[in-house]
């Protein structure tokens, strides 16, 4: 269940280098923005996307689908346009306590400090949803995600193979990444 404090959140952060830069979820009215951001994505970067995400029809369809009981998906502004774009999408019936993350930022603001703010800021949104563990999974090939990741707290946890298909039909493994938001007690 949404709550109110989520659906509310706006946080203003200031990066590393000084850009100020404003947190809050994904509405309707950033259809076109959400749009915008994926526009000029590399082809490097859409090799690893699970979505293709040239199709504008796809992006539309995250925004027309708006449900934040399955997907809280999170945007960075600068100024009005988009230039991040961060999703915890919510397990249901047994698998209700463990959320997966996503992620994309335009290549200008990454490695800034942006996805890590995005991210712990969906992670303490999941923590609110009792979400117990939340999950990244990454194609091995992509050692700085993977590392920045773990320097999140993220253990890797199995790596899985040839789970990943490029569209040019190679196979790739797999890491997943599991970060453990509640301690487990065991008791007899």
């Amino acid at each position: 269940m949404s709550t109110q404090q989520d659906l509310n959140y706006r946080q203003l952060i200031t990066l590393r280098d000084g850009v100020r830069v404003l947190l809050r979820l994904l509405t309707q009215e950033d259809r076109q923005a959400l749009v915008e951001l994926y526009r000029p994505v590399a082809l490097e970067d859409l090799r690893y996307m699970r979505h293709d995400v040239t199709d504008r029809r796809v992006v539309e369809a995250w925004v027309d689908e708006l449900d934040y009981d399955r997907v809280l998906a999170l945007v960075a502004l600068v100024g009005d346009r988009v230039v991040g774009n961060c999703t915890l999408h919510l397990g249901s019936g047994p698998t209700r306590h463990v959320g997966e993350v996503r992620i994309y930022l335009s290549k200008e603001y990454r490695r800034r400090g942006l996805g890590t703010r995005m991210l712990q800021t969906l992670v303490d949104m999941g923590k609110r949803r009792h979400v117990h563990y939340v999950l990244a999974q990454v194609v091995v090939d992509q050692t700085n995600e993977i590392k920045a990741f773990q320097q999140m707290g993220f253990e890797r946890k199995c790596t899985l193979e040839n789970f990943f298909m490029l569209p040019d039909g190679d196979l790739r493994d797999v890491v997943q990444l599991i970060l453990r938001l509640r301690a487990v007690h065991d008791e007899f």
